[in-house]
């Protein structure tokens, strides 16, 4: 039997109506919350795995405008910033990296074109002449060659292969070993900043490399860590140290490298060894950095969470790609700051905009016996040995003296200007 339908009443198919609109306002608001949410979750998602990835390629956001000769030698023009303007000497590495020069103070700085000069002091290798973009850098030494010293090419044992490291000996204090391990994104190059001083107090001087820097073997997951995953090599640094004859260890660290020092001097089983801490410009606090960072690149506050949320939890490892989640609790140094028992030299720029000085202040504020900050300014992210390499030698050799010859809780920090 067909069935009967009875005709709707006109108000009843004016509510339908008004109901089908509805249910399509809900559905476009679905489908448009959807969209939002999505972006967000990749936004987050991207920054995430920003953090614990490896840069595939150099910076090359700096333009090389030409190479100039000079009864000197040559000057350098490049497009004027923050990096290329700043004082003191540094590196130009350019054509994605195939290249390297040490350049000087800058000469003129125009203005109106947007430029500005420096002297090239040395061209390690690359044709400048030919290059036209590049990245600038504090690193400034090629290899120990370039400072005159004596060294040799020595290889540690780490998961997954053998580590390359520069071994440079000491006079004096041979026995004490000065373990540096530079930061993110960078390699053994950055330490060789501090060999003139270290070889001054008699130091032997061990540059390392470590887990996905370039240089050493990449890790399983081919992640950073952020010092939590890192610290093994250079545990496995000490072993190979104290086998060749090291009696008490130093460790120096360079922005994530004093994030994985710290750890070091945490959870190493030879944590009785290392006498002190030399930190430039390093992350103290990553939750503070990663806040900065997301800030930094105009990331909403909300998904610069989200992101940390990511590196965190089991989740998150499908996106960020890391074998185990971070526990950024462990790499908070200003919550743990009485955990922190060694003495501790924090170098750090009041311009550092990369990694703020404000961790690095609160934790010499809360454990002012065995942490010392000496206050640079002018520096980017651990430049300040450019900006001021009189100044940083002189600190860093007062420190090291002062643990060598009367390591006091206390005595030292109360010393800055």
């Amino acid at each position: 039997m067909k069935e009967q339908h009875s005709p709707m009443p006109p108000r009843a198919r004016s509510a339908g109506k008004g109901l089908s609109w509805a249910l399509l306002g809900v559905g476009i608001g679905a489908a448009a919350g959807s969209v939002f949410a999505g972006s967000v979750s990749a936004l987050a998602a991207y920054f995430a795995r920003r953090v614990v990835t490896p840069d595939a390629e150099p910076d090359q956001s700096l333009e090389i405008l030409a190479l100039v000769p000079t009864a000197e030698g040559s000057d350098v023009i490049l497009s004027a910033n923050k990096d290329s303007t700043a004082p003191g000497r540094y590196s130009l590495f350019f054509s994605a990296d195939t290249g390297h020069a040490r350049l000087g103070e800058p000469k003129g700085y125009r203005l109106g074109d947007g430029t500005v000069t420096r002297a090239v002091e040395k061209i390690y290798f690359g044709d400048l002449s030919t290059a036209a973009r590049g990245r600038f850098s504090g690193i400034v030494y090629d290899s120990p060659e370039d400072l005159d010293v004596e060294y040799d090419e020595v290889e540690i044992p780490i998961l997954g292969g053998m580590a390359p490291a520069w071994f440079v000996e000491g006079s004096s204090e041979a026995d004490t070993w000065a373990i540096c391990v530079h930061g993110r994104g960078a390699n053994r190059k950055e330490g060789l900043r501090a060999i003139p001083t270290l070889q001054r107090l008699g130091l032997s001087a061990l540059l390392v490399s470590y887990r996905n820097d370039g240089v050493a073997p990449a890790a399983v997951d081919g992640r950073y860590g952020l010092g939590a995953t890192e610290w093994p090599d250079i545990e496995a640094a000490i072993d190979y140290a104290i086998a060749q004859g090291a009696k008490e260890i130093l460790l120096f660290g360079w922005s994530m490298g004093g994030a994985i020092a710290l750890q070091v001097a945490d959870r190493s089983r030879h944590a009785r060894r290392i006498g002190a801490l030399v930190l430039d410009g390093p992350v103290i606090n990553w939750i503070d950095v990663l806040s900065h960072q997301a800030k930094r690149n105009r990331i909403p506050e909300a998904v610069g969470r989200f992101g940390q949320w990511l590196l965190v939890n089991k989740a998150g490892r499908w996106i960020t790609g890391l074998a185990a989640p971070l526990d950024l609790k462990i790499l908070n140094w200003v919550e743990r700051h009485d955990q922190l028992r060694l003495p501790t030299l924090i170098l750090h720029s009041e311009d550092d905009d990369f990694v703020p000085i404000g961790p690095s202040e609160q934790l010499a504020e809360l454990n002012p016996d065995m942490v010392g900050l000496r206050r640079f300014s002018r520096a980017g992210h651990t430049r300040e040995w450019n900006v001021d390499p009189q100044r940083w030698e002189a600190e860093v050799a007062s420190f090291v003296r002062s643990v060598l010859e009367a390591p006091r809780p206390g005595g030292w920090a109360a010393t800055e200007d």
